[in-house]
């Protein structure tokens, strides 16, 4: 029940007396939604101090807009997606304007239909979508009161919704106690204490008679300002303590006094009446029905209801409602254990099984006295349910309350770790650490306890992106050999994968050889090979005989991926088979994987996946020279992380920034990838980090700095795979350094996977990096077949930085004709491509050699657009529609229009077809 919405009109409006400032806050938020802004506002402030009352002010107030409301109960914080069904109810007629995949989301989320769960960013996308439809017709207004009471999974929607706000006339406007996590950043209007003079004014107004001056200087004193005490302390007292100066006995702070209070209230009522409150305290439906149906099981007639609103404590009408959340808590603490067990029993007798399974199921729970196998079944079902609605954290509930009446020992330790799981989908990792100790404190089977140590490993890798988890997943894959090959086999594939992320900074038995090793004796699979038997075979193969012996069988594995597989377990299994093409030096591989990776993510909704399948289409358009493209999958990677709160290192700033040129930037990201990948124990951002450096300094110029970073990144050597980038950028600049032996035992394990690989990219980085070693003849050779060869590939890049080196080579041989050839061509690559440290270091060499660079072109007018602007303009000259462009960037399609009318207006443009023109073309994602 909202707080004081049974109060007459005259009291609620005495309760905003003083709320001046308050109240313009929230006129002006109206105003702004009314105008077609969005914003999302957080009212916070103690119990009772007039946090509902804004919120009805609000209500009020905000003529011409739609309101649409939910609130938060503590007794439902365990049904998922309740609260968000709450606010959503009254518009899903709209549901049907939704994109396909966000519709579908969301009608899975309620229980509308059955599907797979939906990713709960793809419902919170879903939400935005249709809450931004609404507002198409009329300014639209959501109030959530008591959003500390929030089912976990509305909660998190309703956070992700407030943050991607734009142009939708949307006010979401939260009421809660104190600032949650998942709302921090969201703008805060908080709520004190009255001034005294007003608080003066609200107790009056409240009075029924005289009161001594002394004893409302001490309720005025005790209250602090807070509206609901002024009101509730002198209810009770007799005429005489008020008007005859006897005072006040002493009171505790008030949120503990304001519930002692309450709890007196209740306790003085008949006992059918605390009865008949305790029933409708422990369901918070507000349903009369199914309260007095309930009651009737209990033998509790319909008088009971009369003293509980004598007494101001709640109101039997349409709705059931309590005074305040106060005197919900007071009815249900007040009751004995046994009167609760009872009520709930009632409560799941008079719940309809085929439309409430799940309310009836935590009704039963709370009802059992002790372990009970049926209840325990049930909640196992309803866990299923709420699991299939994306519901993670109810699921997660559910399943714990089973473990918990649960007798036998085995059947508690599947239900805790199917909890914990649940708990480490959802994100709460904590929670799922206790849970993991709530199974380990019986007796688990050999498979239990496997599953133990996977979880133990997840949480690891999830957290920290390497560390321990390597380790722990050798362990699991270990004790699962003699129970189950398959999925021993498929648990060392994610030790590989982990201990290649982790590289250097693996735990104590977790290095990449000891893990290759171990992986390489895996058990045989029961089944004919499929893609991911090969690529654990291949990678183990590649790392612990030697790069070599696991090229034809990764070869094989993504010639091969996809094939037989469900569009879950390729998801799974995509982020290998993209570094796999790259670790062979496989760039058609590598442009039709990552092409997939990025497609299967946004078609599954696979949201928390997709900022990896971002990084590697992003490097993938890096590397092929299309850095617009690269730029809008950065952006789109950087709205993900931010949306999804993804812990990833920002690979593809540092790649766009290196190759650009971007000194002050690159160096910014440079540093701080250094120390989070460090803390976190990510090794292989090490790596990135390094070659990023490396690469940025040999466009500058810089060859000593560069050698340096390209010895970092190549320091650790048992993953020889893991270097081929920064192998050839520590042999350009150790060249130039006159470093030769240096560069040259670098070319040497450079070619250790070149040669192996044989593909045109690995051989003319190989002829490349030679030629750099090479005098006369061999060396002109060299960078003639490093052109050839770089020429039959997507590498862009490294084709024009072939011409480069090429032509630096000419000029230093006086052959200065044919080097103005070489470095006119690349520069004028470099140039169109953006790649601009190493377009400036190709423009020095040809004008030292005679000629004279381009000029380059005026800057087009999308450089005067926002970061944003730009990135929607791209987009839609791409031919994205407005609603596929939103999806992307995890915003509304109106928020999308209100850009694309920004971006004409800077452009001089009327129409999305006048973008080709004005913005530079490149690739899509």
């Amino acid at each position: 029940m909202h707080a004081s919405a049974d109060l007459p009109g005259w009291r609620r409006a005495a309760e905003l007396t003083g709320r001046r400032v308050e109240c313009g806050t929230l006129d002006q938020l109206i105003g702004a939604v009314r105008a077609g802004e969005s914003r999302a506002l957080l009212v916070h402030g103690e119990p009772g101090v007039g946090k509902t009352a804004l919120l009805e002010y609000l209500a009020v107030q905000a003529r011409g807009c739609r309101v649409v409301r939910a609130a938060g109960v503590e007794s439902e914080m365990e049904l998922a997606f309740a609260g968000l069904h709450q606010l959503c109810a009254p518009v899903l007629d709209r549901l049907e304007h939704l994109p396909v995949p966000q519709r579908e989301a969301l009608r899975t989320a309620f229980g509308m239909s059955e599907g797979p769960a939906p990713d709960r960013f793809l419902i919170g996308l879903a939400v935005l979508g249709l809450l931004s439809e609404v507002a198409e017709q009329q300014p639209l207004m959501c109030l959530v009161d008591d959003q500390q009471w929030l089912d976990r999974a509305s909660a998190q929607v309703l956070a992700f919704v407030a943050r991607r706000l734009g142009a939708e006339s949307i006010g979401l406007v939260f009421g809660a106690r104190v600032v949650s996590g998942d709302l921090a950043g969201v703008p805060e209007l908080v709520v004190g204490g009255l001034r005294e003079v007003d608080a003066r004014a609200l107790l009056d107004a409240g009075l029924t008679g005289p009161i001594d001056p002394r004893v409302r200087d001490q309720i005025v004193f005790e209250a602090r300002g807070n509206p609901l005490a002024l009101l509730e302390l002198p209810r009770g007292l007799a005429p005489a303590e008020l008007a005859g100066g006897f005072g006040l006995p002493g009171v505790a702070p008030l949120s503990d006094g304001m519930e002692e209070k309450f709890l007196r209230r209740v306790g003085a009522l008949p006992e059918q009446t605390r009865r008949l409150l305790l029933i409708a305290a422990a369901d918070p439906s507000g349903d009369p029905v199914l309260v007095w149906r309930a009651a009737g099981r209990l033998g509790i007639g319909a008088d009971a209801a009369t003293p509980a609103a004598d007494a101001g404590l709640a109101e039997f009408g349409t709705r059931l409602l309590f005074r305040h959340p106060l005197a919900r808590s007071a009815a249900y603490r007040s009751a004995s254990a046994q009167d609760r067990q009872d009520a709930h029993r009632a409560l799941a007798e008079a719940t309809d099984q085929q439309l409430e399974p799940d309310r009836r199921a935590w009704h039963r729970a709370q009802a059992a006295p002790g372990p009970d196998e049926d209840v325990a079944a049930e909640l196992e079902r309803s866990a299923g349910r709420a699991r299939a609605r994306g519901g993670l954290a109810a699921a997660a509930a559910f399943l714990k309350q089973a473990a918990t009446l649960t007798l036998d020992p085995a059947k508690r330790a599947d239900r805790a770790l199917a909890a914990a799981q649940a708990q480490i989908q959802a994100g709460a990792f904590d929670v799922a650490g206790d849970l993991l100790a709530m199974a380990e404190s019986g007796p688990l089977s050999d498979f239990q306890q496997a599953n133990v140590d996977v979880m133990r490993a997840q949480l690891a890798f999830i957290t920290s992106r390497g560390g321990d988890a390597p380790t722990l997943l050798l362990k699991a894959a270990r004790r699962l050999e003699t129970i189950d090959a398959d999925l021993s086999r498929a648990t060392y594939l994610d030790a590989l994968v982990a201990a290649i992320f982790a590289g250097p900074l693996a735990g104590p038995g977790g290095d990449v050889l000891e893990v290759a090793r171990a992986a390489g004796a895996a058990p045989p699979p029961q089944h004919v090979p499929r893609a991911p038997d090969l690529l654990l075979d291949g990678t183990a193969a590649g790392l612990h005989v030697g790069y070599a012996a696991g090229v034809p069988i990764l070869r094989r594995a993504l010639t091969e991926f996809g094939a037989g597989m469900s569009a879950e377990e390729e998801l799974r299994r995509m982020y290998l088979a993209c570094i796999t093409a790259m670790r062979l030096w496989d760039d058609d591989r590598w442009e039709t994987l990552s092409v997939r990776y990025v497609q299967l993510a946004r078609e599954t909704g696979a949201l928390s996946e997709l900022p990896l399948a971002l990084i590697a289409r992003a490097y993938m358009l890096l590397f092929a020279g299309d850095l617009t493209a690269a730029a809008s999958v950065t952006d789109e990677l950087q709205a993900v992380m931010e949306a999804t709160g993804s812990g990833l290192a920002p690979y593809g700033a540092l790649g766009l920034a290196a190759l650009r040129g971007d000194e002050a930037g690159a160096s910014a990201l440079i540093d701080a990838t250094l120390k989070d990948v460090t803390r976190r124990g990510e090794g292989t951002g090490i790596t990135f980090a390094e070659w990023a450096n490396a690469a940025l300094n040999n466009g500058l110029g810089h060859y000593d700095k560069a050698m340096a970073a390209g010895l970092h990144a190549t320091a650790y050597d048992k993953d020889p795979a893991s270097l081929r980038w920064s192998l050839v950028e520590l042999i350009e600049a150790a060249a130039r350094c006159g470093m030769t032996e240096t560069a040259a035992g670098a070319y040497g394990r450079l070619t250790e996977t070149a040669s192996a690989s044989g593909t045109n990219w690995a051989l003319g980085a190989q002829a490349r990096s030679h030629a750099l070693l090479s005098e006369g003849e061999a060396a002109e050779r060299l960078y003639r077949e490093a052109i050839a060869r770089f020429g039959k590939t997507r590498m862009r890049v490294d084709l024009a930085r072939a011409h480069l080196l090429y032509g630096e080579w000419l000029r230093r041989e006086r052959r200065r004709t044919a080097a103005r050839e070489q470095l006119r061509t690349a520069h004028g690559m470099l140039e169109a491509m953006g790649v601009e440290a190493f377009a400036e270091r190709a423009a020095r060499e040809l004008r030292a050699a005679g000629g004279t660079p381009h000029k380059r072109a005026v800057p087009s007018r999308d450089e005067e657009l926002t970061a944003q602007e730009a990135q929607i303009a791209r987009m839609a000259r791409d031919g994205l529609s407005n609603p596929e462009i939103g999806t992307r960037l995890f915003i509304s399609a109106r928020t999308v229009q209100y850009h694309l009318r920004k971006v004409f207006t800077k452009l001089g443009i009327t129409s999305r077809s006048q973008l080709d023109r004005v913005l530079p073309s490149g690739s899509g994602a």
